[in-house]
């Protein structure tokens, strides 16, 4: 087997980087592409960081478990298969489930600070960074956290203030011109998803 074509996704906070990797998935099969999330590595909320107010933040490198995401991708990059739970984003009421990665021609990592992790920047083929301007990115979270995790208005605003920008101008906007295709997603992404499918279309051939 090849060594697997390793893409890394990045972008801010309600970017539209879920949405862009939702649309990506229903184009490919597992055998094709395989998609990991960051997000699945964070830490349990007993060992996350409070901030002086003591909230907990959850936008920094360290709320995530690097050794294991670190090791867990080289275990894919080497043609093995792994096992891991979701994250239910610290809901207790939400039920975490077993998920198999297995290994595939093109494998796609997404989280706020791949990019940030030197070890794990230095290994991917492609860096796609996916942006939109701040006031949209904010109506997004606003949107998404009230309605779909229940976390009350005060508290997003706060945590967007407090946590998600500072983290936002020092763990991604330093990486954004390192990125090999930046995707503006302000309205909607179907060029940019159109270059994407087609370039991995062509990987695949070439397998």
């Amino acid at each position: 087997m090849k060594t697997p074509y390793l893409v890394g996704i990045t972008g801010g906070s309600a970017s539209g980087k879920t949405q862009f990797l939702k649309s990506l998935r229903e184009k490919f099969s597992e055998e094709e592409v395989c998609f990991i999330s960051q997000d699945d590595y964070y830490k349990p909320l007993e060992q996350q960081v409070k901030d002086e107010n003591g909230e907990v933040n959850f936008d920094l490198p360290e709320a995530i478990e690097y050794d294991r995401f670190h090791a867990d991708l080289l275990t894919l990059l080497a043609g093995r298969v792994i096992k891991k739970q979701s994250y239910n984003f610290n809901n207790p009421n939400e039920e975490k489930k077993w998920f198999e990665y297995r290994p595939a021609p093109i494998i796609i990592i997404e989280g706020l600070f791949i990019f940030h992790f030197k070890d794990i920047f230095n290994l991917f083929s492609l860096k796609v960074f996916v942006d939109a301007e701040e006031d949209i990115m904010l109506r997004r979270r606003m949107q998404r956290d009230v309605q779909e995790r229940g976390i009350p208005l005060d508290m997003v605003n706060y945590q967007w203030q407090y946590h998600v920008k500072p983290a936002f101008q020092k763990y991604l906007a330093p990486y954004k011109e390192l990125a090999d295709i930046i995707i503006i997603n302000n309205s909607h992404f179907n060029n940019s998803l159109a270059v994407v499918e087609n370039h991995f279309r062509a990987l695949l051939r070439g397998r």
